[in-house]
């Protein structure tokens, strides 16, 4: 089971970034800026967003089978995502692109809740594998586009592609697993106790902390990468913009064993210890990676790689610090209210780059995504503290 849904959420997950991988395609057909280029990945956030809200509220995850609404959602991602190649401007790319972040809110969560059915011992390794499958698969578009002369239609209709086979992948090969999670569904009633729990507040905050970071450095490192190879050598051209795409799928997909790694680390170490440390590293590779800018790729690649492995080795273990926080009564309500507010959070940050890269440029544009970090690190921190007074 664990090797479908790995297989699956990798496949699925292509769709994330199918149209951030040819933004630059996107931009110069449509005359984009920056910022236009950049709602190709918020519109996204936002329906993914939209998505788990309306799961929540309606209570979906637990009326229709996880296997079936996985399914579903992937060949509804697929569909929306084919039909971005028929937009011929970006308010209709932003609509199909609105529609794909809806339909992974069904299939993003309910992989976490289908694997968690089948593990109870080493459960962070199992969720940080899949977390890490997720990752890979977020960065496979750009590995489509590194092919020399792979434009739009390759690049997103290989996503969908991927989409339809995780989809026939869990339809045919997954079922329930021997630990199923009783209903925890959303509640508006429970939100104010959620809320008033300071260990949710503080488990929050971390992971706030770590999302104000994650998705921009995801969005963004690709584009600064190619940035950089363009300055460092400016007849560079589209062999300059093929590197560029395989430096950044790399980037991203090596933090499928980050995942990994931070699964493991936190069953044996504790989660509050994993996150501490992986935010620090990943907050010092934000300021550090702009001293590399427009240098030699011998520098640039290693802090992006190891940005990219610690960027998100912490993301799973979130989670688990939330459910930890509260009753379990209130465990769904504590989840939807953390994913909502880490994923708004993730679509003004992206904003919020392009234009600090024009005033400052884009070899420090990166160093602001270490404030998350800091914040997350000192939220962390006093959970700890507050948990060890209660002993």
């Amino acid at each position: 089971m664990l090797g479908i849904l790995t297989v699956a959420e990798l496949l699925g997950m292509t769709l994330w970034f199918a149209a951030s991988a040819v933004s630059v395609q996107y931009s110069a057909q449509w005359t984009l800026s920056s910022s236009e280029a950049a709602w190709l990945t918020t519109i996204v956030q936002l329906g993914f967003v939209t998505g788990t809200a309306i799961s929540a509220l309606l209570n979906i995850a637990d009326i229709v089978p996880a296997r079936v609404l996985f399914a579903r959602c992937a060949m509804v991602g697929a569909v929306a995502n084919t039909m971005l190649l028929t937009a011929d401007g970006l308010s209709g790319a932003l609509v199909w692109r609105f529609v794909t972040g809806l339909a992974l809110a069904g299939v993003y969560p309910p992989a976490m809740k289908m694997i968690a059915t089948w593990f109870r011992a080493r459960r962070g390794l199992a969720v940080g594998t899949i977390v890490g499958a997720l990752t890979v698969g977020k960065a496979l578009p750009y590995l489509v586009h590194a092919i020399p002369g792979a434009g739009i239609t390759p690049v997103v209709f290989s996503a969908s592609v991927g989409a339809c086979i995780a989809a026939l992948l869990v339809w045919f090969g997954y079922r329930e697993g021997p630990y199923p999670f009783p209903a925890r569904p959303f509640s508006w009633h429970l939100v104010r106790d959620v809320v008033g729990s300071p260990a949710w507040r503080l488990s929050t905050s971390g992971y706030l902390g770590h999302m104000f970071e994650l998705y921009a450095a995801w969005t963004w490192l690709p584009v600064f990468i190619a940035a950089s190879i363009a300055a460092h050598d400016p007849t560079a051209g589209a062999r300059g913009a093929s590197i560029a795409s395989a430096i950044a799928f790399a980037a991203l997909a090596i933090g499928g064993a980050g995942c990994i790694w931070g699964g493991l680390v936190a069953d044996r170490r504790g989660r509050a210890w994993l996150v501490t440390r992986a935010m620090a590293i990943s907050g010092a590779c934000s300021v550090l990676i702009g001293f590399a800018f427009g240098r030699s790729l011998w520098l640039l690649v290693p802090i992006a790689l190891v940005w990219g492995f610690f960027v998100i080795a912490d993301s799973a273990q979130f989670s688990v610090l939330v459910t930890e926080s509260v009753p379990p009564h209130a465990v769904g309500t504590a989840l939807t209210l953390q994913t909502s507010l880490g994923f708004l959070l993730t679509a003004v940050v992206i904003q919020l780059v392009p234009p600090l890269a024009a005033r400052v440029g884009w070899q420090w544009a990166f160093a602001v995504l270490s404030l998350g970090p800091v914040f997350g690190i000192a939220s962390i921190s006093r959970l700890v503290r507050s948990t060890a007074g209660r002993r």
